[in-house]
Order: structure tokens, then C-alpha cells, then sequence
């Protein structure tokens, strides 16, 4: 699957254009980059069917581009624009105080071509003597290659499970897999994943070793065996294959899903029973095995009931599943709409039909449409006026639908004391008004506490939207006093939402606990932007999950009605 390095090279052509001063380019080549990053279908597969053009914002021009890129992994214009600026402009700019004119300009001051470059220029005080950034932006900068350190060596969660579905696909159409699953961190839903373990039986394990170190998308292998090969994927993600006999498949892929430090209260309790636990199965003192064919047998043989892998962190989940008092997790299939999506009457890439027919195509019976407010002249926003007119273009559109509701919404802003600026004249006419940070994130912890706090309690905010303003890999969480948003929100009847873009899953999943606990509902969205990012609901399942959410806490498992008669306003 080369999505990540096809959008890579547009963003990357992108920047390189507006560092020229090209007009209207760089725009197309980002919102073209976005789309392939966001599709969870394999981008060669678009080109070899034909089909690439679907993407949003893919012309004729980028079309060839991207064939291009998928047929030889590189691209000729790409080398061209980059023979003017010889630096590595994707890592650079993944660091928060870096764009691509300040990229430029340290590489012309400074000679920096890499991170490496950054962080030495960073660290002997070089940055700030360069004119127009100083020590501020130093700081920033330095704080920003941490972030951007981590991100280099994982993948986001969103990426890496399509991927992971694509290769095990792959596998199972050549017929030398009877069985082929992911584990590792991927099957427990963690935001970030480092690698890629899969898992499978088969009886004919030297073949299938081989067609793995074959499948479309290896640059590299780095072992091949009968039991266990590597690869090193475009891109760089390693992926590991583990051919395991099916009497021990379950036991190995409890072990290999992991964490280890749930494993290692699983195999202290096989101790205490007198038996021993390993990738192979749970044998007694004299070896014979007891369970390893399934998962659920090796828990039920240690006296617990299964526990889901989302769960398995060692945060209390094996007491509950001892006492028979783990939660039923909310799944996919309880959720009926999606309370965060955006149009081009925003920010976004599709019209308000083409978001309905997307959420439909789902399996949805809702959605909220919630397009951004004017707040900020760099975001495109409706005025007031806008506003009445896509209430009444949403209420004509219902009249239409059958089976299927559009909710009228907005995403308005909160300002740095913690206002909310909707127009109070219309909030009868409003199904849903989601409330979030943009701006000033950097607040101190006391100040942002109450700004957070004083926008829950606002009487028009039914959901306040990625309340740490994270973006994974780039920019850290606010700091807040949690528990006290969490109290005041629960007080005032404002669900938190549980933010699905890929480099947000916001709230995490250890604040999605906490928030639970003072009795907060949550509220799913996608954030979409674009038809191909409502697929982006099920990471905030699993994001949910983790945080131990069941379907009782979450808003939109409701019917429309009833999520309407249970939100802040409805009551």
C-alpha cells in the first residue's frame, strides 16, 4: 500500500510550489496529498482499476503524477522542484514552528538540509540569530523535534490498520494461509504503532513465508524462515510474519497482541496455579497442554473471561475479568451517526449530499453537519447569514431524506477566556453545537483549566470538540486540570468528544476513563472533511474502547430522537 508515500511527494511538490510563489497549485497538490492519505483503499489499486480520478481533488495532471509515483516510487517533477531546495522539507516541516518558508530560510542562513541539521542548529543557539525568528521560535522548535522524533519511528493508527487489512488480504488470495491476523499494538488500537506483527497458520509455511517477502510493497527483506520472516514496507514500517502451528494460534496471538505488562500478569497468575504460559499455549507442571488453540480458552483456563484487547494494559482489567465485571465495549455496529462533519460551506471538500450519501453508504441513519463559524480570517467560516441559509437548505434536504436525518450544527470556536461565540438568536434552530480550542493552546495550565471549563459550562455547547488540541506527531496536548473539566462538564449535561482523525483521537483513551467516571457521555465524530473520512468512525471505536466506554455512554449509539431529548439542550 503506497498511500503514505504518494501523499508524502504531494505534499512535499506542494510546498516546494508555494516557495516558489505558485498560485492556486500548492492547494490542489495538498487537498489531492489529503485524499490519498485518508483513502483506506490502496492507491495502487485505484490506478491499475482506473478509478484514481474518484479521489477528491485529483485531476487528469495528478492523476498521471500519481501513477507515476506508484509505477517507479519517485517522481520526475517532484526531483526537479527539489534540485532548488536539496532538503528533506517533509521532515522539517513536521516540526511544530517549522513551515516551508522558515525551512527555507534556516537552510539558506544556516546550511540545514535534516533533522539532524535542526537539532544541532536548535541546541548551539544557532536558530535564533538567524533575522525573523529569534529565541522564542528556537524553543518552539526544540520542544517541536521532540514530537517529531517520536513520530519518525511510529505510524498512526489510522494509516496502519488499512495497511495491515491490505496485506492480510493479500496473503489470503494466494490460498497458502488458513488463517492470518493482526496483533501487536494494531489489534489493541493504540494511537501510534511501531511495527506490524501479523500472525498466521499454515501447512505450507516455506511458501508462504516467500509470498509474504513478495507481496507489492516490500522495499526490503530483512529475514526469511518458515516461522518468522521480516519486511521493511514503503516507507520504512517494518512488518514482521509469524507462522505458528494452529493448536497454539490462540495462546500466540494473546501473546504477541500483548501489552507485556498485561502479559505479565497473565503469566504471574499461571504461575500461582502451578502452570506455565508462553507464545505456545498454558501447559501444566508436567507439560501437557491445557489451552492454545483459541484465546478464549487460554483465559477461560486461568479462570478469567476473555478480555478484549483494547483492554489489555494492565489498568485493571484482569481483577474485572476475575470477578466477571469487565464492561461490554461499545462496537462499530451501535453507532448510528456522526456528530462532526464539515462541507465546503467551510473548510471542507464535499457538498452537504455528498456527506449524507457517504454516511449512508456506512450504515449511518444520521449525521451532524457542523461547519466552523467565522473565528479567524485563515478559516473559512459562516457568518450568521450563512448560517440561516444552511439551516434552511439542511430542513428542505430532510424533507427529502427517508430513513435518514441531517442534524443543522456548527463547530464554533472558544475564545482564550473561554467564550463561545454562536448566534443565541439561532440556537432553537441547532441541533448540536460543538465548541473547540484553535487558538492560544499554550495557555498555562490554571488558564486553560478554566477557558475549557467556563465553554462546557456555556448553556449553548452541547459537545466540546479534541479537547487537548493534540495532533500526534506534532503537537502535544494542552495542559488542563482534567478532573475539573471533567466535573464541570458532567454538572452542566456537555458531552466530550472523541475526535476520529488519525492525528487527533482526542480525547485519549487514558482521559476517556477519567471522564467516565464523573459520568461524562461522549460524542463521536469523524471530522470529516472529505466522503473517504467518515471511514475514520471506527478509530474513535477503538479509541472509546480503550478508554473502557460502553454503548450507554456514548450519544450517538441513540436514535435520533433520543440523542436529540439527551443532549445538554434536549433535556
Amino acid at each position: 500500500m503506497k498511500n503514505a508515500l504518494v501523499a508524502k511527494i504531494l505534499y512535499e511538490v506542494a510546498d516546494l510550489l508555494e516557495l516558489q510563489d505558485v498560485p492556486f497549485k500548492p492547494r490542489a497538490y495538498r487537498r489531492a496529498a489529503r485524499a490519498v492519505e485518508d483513502c483506506p483503499t490502496p492507491v495502487e489499486d485505484l490506478v491499475a482499476e482506473g478509478r484514481i480520478r474518484e479521489l477528491p481533488g485529483v485531476g487528469e495532471a495528478i492523476a498521471e503524477k500519481i501513477a507515476e509515483i506508484v509505477e517507479t516510487g519517485k517522481l520526475a517533477y517532484h526531483e526537479e522542484l527539489k534540485a532548488a531546495l536539496p532538503v528533506d522539507l517533509h521532515a522539517l516541516t513536521a516540526v511544530d514552528g517549522v513551515g516551508p518558508k522558515t525551512a527555507k530560510l534556516l537552510y539558506e542562513a544556516l546550511g540545514v538540509r535534516t533533522l539532524d541539521d535542526l537539532e544541532r542548529a536548535a541546541q548551539e543557539g544557532r536558530i535564533r540569530t538567524v533575522k525573523g525568528l529569534g529565541a522564542k521560535t528556537e524553543e518552539k522548535i526544540l520542544r517541536g523535534l521532540e514530537e517529531a522524533r517520536r513520530a519518525e519511528r511510529r505510524v498512526l493508527l489510522g494509516r496502519a490498520l488499512p495497511l495491515a487489512r491490505d496485506l492480510c488480504r493479500r496473503l489470503r488470495a494466494t490460498g497458502l494461509f488458513a488463517r492470518v491476523e493482526p496483533a501487536g499494538s494494531l489489534r489493541r488500537g493504540k494511537e501510534t504503532v511501531g511495527d506490524l506483527d501479523l500472525l498466521a497458520i499454515s501447512d505450507r509455511p516455506g511458501e508462504a513465508a516467500d509470498a509474504f517477502c513478495a507481496i507489492p510493497g516490500v522495499e526490503e527483506v530483512l529475514a526469511r524462515g518458515p516461522k518468522k520472516a521480516s519486511v521493511r514496507l514503503a516507507g520504512g514500517l517494518q512488518c514482521d510474519l509469524r507462522i505458528v502451528p494452529a493448536e497454539s494460534f490462540g495462546a500466540a496471538l494473546q501473546y504477541f497482541t500483548g501489552s507485556k505488562e498485561h502479559n505479565i500478569r497473565l503469566r504471574e497468575r499461571a504461575v500461582a496455579r502451578g502452570l506455565k504460559l508462553s507464545e505456545y499455549g498454558l501447559f501444566t507442571s508436567d507439560g501437557r497442554l491445557l489451552a492454545g488453540e483459541d484465546e478464549a480458552g487460554v483465559y477461560r483456563a486461568l479462570g478469567l473471561s476473555w478480555i478484549p484487547p483494547e483492554l489489555r494494559e494492565d489498568g485493571g482489567e484482569v481483577p474485572a475479568a476475575e470477578r466477571g465485571e469487565l464492561p461490554r465495549l461499545v462496537e462499530l455496529a451501535d453507532v448510528q451517526g456522526d456528530l462532526h462533519v464539515h462541507t465546503d460551506a467551510s473548510d471542507g471538500e464535499m457538498t452537504l449530499r455528498e456527506a449524507v450519501e457517504a454516511a449512508r453508504a456506512r450504515g449511518l441513519s444520521y449525521l451532524a453537519l457542523t461547519d466552523h463559524l467565522k473565528f479567524a480570517a485563515a478559516i473559512p467560516g459562516l457568518s450568521p447569514d450563512d448560517l440561516r441559509r444552511q439551516i434552511e437548505e439542511v430542513r428542505r434536504l430532510n424533507e427529502e431524506l427517508r430513513g435518514f436525518t441531517v442534524l443543522t450544527g456548527v463547530e464554533a470556536n472558544i475564545a482564550r477566556d473561554g467564550s463561545v461565540d454562536v448566534p443565541r438568536d439561532l440556537l432553537r434552530e441547532l441541533d448540536l453545537v460543538v465548541a473547540s480550542v484553535h487558538t492560544h493552546l499554550r495557555l498555562g495550565r490554571g488558564a486553560m483549566t478554566e477557558r475549557l471549563a467556563r465553554a462546557v459550562e456555556d448553556e449553548a455547547v452541547d459537545v466540546l470538540g479534541h479537547p487537548t488540541g493534540r495532533l500526534l506527531g506534532e503537537r502535544p496536548p494542552c495542559e488542563a486540570d482534567w478532573d475539573e473539566v471533567f466535573r464541570r462538564a458532567a454538572k452542566a449535561g456537555t458531552a466530550l468528544e472523541v475526535n476520529a482523525h488519525p492525528q487527533r483521537l482526542d480525547l485519549p483513551a487514558e482521559l476517556i476513563r477519567r471522564a467516565l467516571d464523573h459520568g461524562v457521555r461522549l460524542a463521536l465524530g469523524t471530522d470529516a472533511h472529505n466522503p473517504s473520512q467518515l471511514e475514520f468512525l471506527e478509530l474513535a471505536v477503538l479509541t472509546a474502547r480503550r478508554g473502557w466506554a460502553t454503548e450507554e455512554q456514548v450519544l450517538n449509539a441513540l436514535p435520533v430522537s433520543e440523542l436529540l431529548a439527551a443532549r445538554k439542550r434536549g433535556r
